[in-house]
């Protein structure tokens, strides 16, 4: 089968519109067709991202896309990657790499420099494949952003693509959202606008119908699917920490939700195992009795650090070990075990020593160089050397007696450490829930004997397998329209 778009852009009236998901669906219908399709997004602002096989960085939801579309994530599908270490300045990431940190201002300026790389990279996935699938940032009507536009309309009418536009009606106000959407478009955008999707529904249609008949009265434009409100999915995260399903294991694992908390994905796997109960600890919360403690990944660790201690949370964590329990620290959060973090060179804000929470006898000191590496080894734990596959993605050298006691091997060498008393275990190490005898290892050392494990990758198959069922009306749509 051919499919009539070279390129093709999905935006949204909202973020988490669903454009991340209805790319993903239409990634995967097009592979199961012999398509060769593939993922792609100008510009994205997250602080979950994924290491490439090009050893570079992404952003994770174009990872998840690519793995719907039967493809190795690379750098070119999501060129520009911005990932916030403050409320006014982001590290700017350049295909994989760590390009420079900037405040919004300047990096507005610098958008005309952003938009060659982009431009670079779509030219070069044309080269190799059918179909370019290409996913919007938050909304084209965002006013105060269309000047050197990059991640929206300013990216479709320079390259002279379709537009489809989704619309979340489980936030309400659906059709105020995509005709006031549509009002904020020059004309030249709207004419590029083909149809809308209406994300999220769960009702009867039939009363639905007259708003559909209505807005395509309005706009001259069709809707061109109604996608389901889908329950229980299993994907990855683009950036924003999903809702916890209800409390269902006895084994409590609670994760301090830090304000520049990265790759908070590593958990997805916690979160569906049948017998843990994850909680995370929101701003003005204290952290509930557990039985394990995990200090996430951190884009800015000394501040982080201590956002901590102003919450209170350094004395709850060591209330936690006097009675037994476990901690685990995964990037930022194992930096967060030593005595200090340093930052001479003010890669992660202003420069200085911050004193860390001295539960593991090691240094840190942040440094230019980013280690990107796909990894994969052995937990050097428990009775078995259980296999562990992830990535490494962080900035900065730890050193020290702590690190004699690995708690891994990878590819032979030694890697993260293990507290002399067996309570303590911190790891450089994303993705170390997601192989399922790495998931029962950990949570046989955390105090948690079961037999129940989880599949990560099996999984998210499934979840890509359901979006793309109900995602069939819109690709059998996008065929009749052209």
């Amino acid at each position: 089968m051919s499919f009539p778009y070279s390129t093709l852009m999905i935006q949204g009236t909202t973020s988490d519109a669903g454009k991340s998901t209805v790319v993903a669906a239409l990634c995967r219908l097009l592979k199961r067709r012999g398509v060769r399709v593939v993922p792609f997004k100008p510009q994205n602002m997250a602080l979950n991202s994924a290491v490439t096989a090009d050893g570079g960085e992404i952003g994770r939801a174009q990872a998840l896309q690519a793995i719907a579309a039967g493809l190795a994530p690379h750098t070119d599908m999501n060129p520009i990657l911005l990932k916030p270490s403050s409320d006014i300045g982001a590290q700017v990431i350049i295909h994989g790499k760590v390009r420079a940190e900037m405040n919004a201002r300047d990096y507005h300026q610098y958008k005309t420099v952003a938009m060659q790389a982009v431009l670079e990279s779509h030219e070069r996935l044309l080269q190799q494949y059918d179909c370019v699938m290409v996913e919007g940032a938050g909304s084209p009507a965002e006013i105060n952003l269309r000047d050197r536009d990059i991640a929206n309309m300013g990216f479709a009418e320079k390259v002279d693509c379709p537009v489809i536009l989704v619309a979340d009606i489980d936030r309400g106000g659906v059709f105020a959202h995509i005709v006031g959407t549509l009002s904020c478009l020059s004309e030249s955008e709207r004419r590029r606008t083909i149809g809308f999707v209406i994300n999220r529904f769960r009702g009867d249609i039939k009363l639905l119908e007259p708003g559909l008949d209505w807005l395509e009265q309005q706009t001259g434009k069709p809707v061109l699917a109604v996608l389901p409100y889908l329950h229980g999915l299993f994907l990855d995260a683009e950036d924003a920490v999903q809702p916890v399903q209800a409390s269902r294991g006895a084994f409590r694992v609670a994760v301090p939700s830090m304000p520049r908390m990265s790759n908070h994905t590593d958990f997805d796997a916690l979160r569906a195992h049948p017998d843990v109960d994850l909680h995370f600890v929101r701003e003005g919360q204290p952290i509930p009795q557990a039985d394990l403690i995990i200090l996430p990944g951190s884009k800015n660790t000394r501040g982080d650090l201590a956002w901590l201690r102003a919450q209170g949370w350094e004395a709850h964590i060591q209330r936690h070990l006097r009675y037994g329990g476990k901690v685990i620290g995964v990037c930022g959060g194992f930096q967060m075990l030593g005595r200090e973090v340093t930052d001479p060179l003010g890669m992660e804000g202003k420069a200085g020593v911050s004193p860390a929470l001295g539960l593991l006898d090691m240094a840190t000191e942040m440094s230019p160089e980013k280690r990107l590496m796909q990894v994969q080894g052995v937990c050097a734990f428990g009775d078995t050397q259980a296999p562990v596959i992830g990535y490494e993605i962080h900035m900065g050298v730890s050193t020290g007696g702590a690190l004699a006691t690995p708690a891994f091997f990878i590819d032979g060498r030694p890697e993260g450490a293990l507290s002399a008393d067996g309570q303590i275990l911190g790891t450089y190490l994303h993705g170390l829930f997601d192989t399922p005898q790495a998931i029962s290892a950990l949570l046989q050392w955390a105090g948690l004997n079961s037999d129940n494990t989880v599949d990560t990758s099996a999984l998210r198959e499934a979840s890509l397998d359901r979006i793309a069922d109900a995602t069939q009306p819109l690709l059998d749509a996008l065929i009749a329209l052209k």
